[in-house]
């Protein structure tokens, strides 16, 4: 069957002498494994067209789809979204490649997700939109709204009466639990707030010093690791602390 699709690529690596295999998100199939031949030869047009092929790049695609295959492959490639800041701010590029990852440990299976894939590509759009202060603190936002999508959303808010976040049991609650994974203070109160932002340019409002920063992400990916079977330790984690700073 040939379909046309949109496409986010998680990862790409060299195949053969002249060809890729590239893991990439599509709105109408999920997470595919696709093989793209001869993209890597000498001449400019291939040249051209191994650039689309790097994390976080949007793709409209033309694709052969079997649903018995594991690998598929891509008949016609172009640019869905042509990042003016993304790819060439270091800053941007790191929260980028940071989301990317997150996506591949929490997405694993080829089930399509028309609302996940939406907010994935929306997101990516509005980073490379965005001022710095909104991408110190986009990282925060995504990895909130990411849960919600993918079946673990927090639940309640920051109040008087629920001024801790449980993390393992993935709500606001009254009391410290037994357990280590939880947020309270002001850790607590930026999530609730964090969690509340529908419009990222809100992200603008919220002052977080690096520490808290810090801290916030460390707990976020602490709860993914609570709800994710093998989520895994992210590549990308040291970098965003450095760069972030």
């Amino acid at each position: 069957m040939i379909q046309a699709t949109r496409g986010i690529v998680f990862r790409t690596t060299r195949y053969g002498d002249s060809s890729l295999i590239s893991s990439i998100y599509t709105s109408h199939f999920g997470l595919q494994n696709y093989l793209v031949k001869g993209v890597r030869k000498s001449s400019g047009k291939s040249e051209g067209k191994s650039a689309c092929f790097q994390p976080g790049a949007i793709l409209e695609l033309v694709v052969y789809h079997q649903d018995s295959k594991n690998l598929q492959y891509i008949r016609e490639v172009n640019w869905g979204y042509l990042y003016t800041t993304v790819y060439g701010e270091v800053v941007k590029n790191t929260v980028a490649l940071f989301m990317i990852e997150m996506l591949q440990h929490c997405i694993r299976q080829p089930e399509p997700n028309s609302d996940l894939y939406e907010f994935i590509e929306n997101s990516l759009q509005e980073l490379d939109q965005a001022t710095p202060k909104i991408t110190a603190n986009f990282p925060l936002f995504f990895a909130l709204r990411l849960s919600a999508l993918i079946g673990f959303q927090l639940q309640g808010n920051y109040t008087n009466q629920t001024p801790v976040l449980d993390l393992q049991e993935g709500q606001f609650v009254a009391q410290i639990p037994a357990h280590p994974y939880f947020l309270d203070g002001e850790a607590a109160a930026t999530t609730s707030l964090v969690q509340m932002i529908t419009d990222t340019g809100r992200l603008e409002e919220i002052s977080v010093t690096r520490t808290l920063r810090k801290e916030l992400l460390t707990s976020y990916l602490q709860f993914y690791a609570l709800h994710v079977a093998d989520f895994g330790t992210l590549r990308s984690w040291q970098v965003i602390q450095d760069i972030l700073q």
